[in-house]
């Protein structure tokens, strides 16, 4: 019974963990597929049947186990997808069986009419909204810590030292916290290295070697230059 519990747990965390590259990765893809001409709706459906064929052809392990890098072998499936699998009319609709995205609730096309502006190649667009997911998770998980640590106040004047966001003088964010701006500097510091641990383990979960790891950081850290 009890190695039964462990079997059904573990494979409950690989169902999540699945879950989330596939919330983590939808976004981009569907940029590039938009921005290769297909309708809104179009693009969710293939986006959607694209993540099914995935899972079912077992892709996920498969990206793994040639020890390519999660992004380019996504993007790369993806194209084939296209160019060979959407015509078969296999495109599982919304409110189907299988399904990541709740596209209603998401509303993509307000973030494509954006991000679209930013770039006319659909490869550049994949990586750039590829780039965004990825800080975006690792600041998310960021801000948990510190919400759960009781420093959400900290976190909120602290956070544009990580984005970039805000220039806010030492003097002026340290007045707001009721800390010396020795201290500050001390809690930014902190805040960087866990900013940049968190990232590296989130891009960990979508390579299989140390050496793709630190390719795919300074990739990001290019594709963000670009912007």
């Amino acid at each position: 019974m009890s190695a039964a519990r462990s079997d059904e747990a573990s494979q409950t965390r690989a169902r999540e963990a699945l879950e989330e590259l596939c919330r983590t990765y939808w976004y981009p893809l569907y940029a590039f597929v938009r921005s290769r001409g297909y309708s809104e709706t179009n693009a969710q459906d293939l986006t959607q049947a694209f993540f099914t064929r995935i899972i079912e052809t077992g892709g996920f392990a498969s990206a793994y186990r040639e020890r390519g890098r999660l992004r380019s072998y996504l993007l790369g499936a993806m194209k084939h997808f296209l160019a060979n699998e959407w015509h078969r009319a296999q495109t599982v609709k919304r409110g189907g069986q299988v399904q990541f995205v709740e596209w209603d609730a998401l509303d993509p096309e307000v973030r494509y009419a954006e991000a679209s502006k930013q770039s006319e190649n659909p490869e550049h667009l994949f990586d750039r909204e590829w780039a965004l997911e990825t800080i975006a998770g690792a600041l998310q998980t960021l801000r948990d810590e510190m919400v759960k640590a009781g420093k959400s106040e900290q976190f909120e004047a602290l956070k544009g030292s990580l984005t970039g966001e805000d220039g806010s003088p030492r003097e002026e964010i340290a007045a707001r916290l009721e800390m010396t701006e020795d201290a500050v500097k001390v809690a930014i510091h902190r805040l960087r290295k866990r900013y940049r641990t968190l990232l590296r383990a989130v891009i960990a979960e979508t390579v299989s070697n140390e050496a793709d790891l630190d390719d795919e950081m300074r990739y990001l850290v290019e594709v963000l230059r670009r912007q």
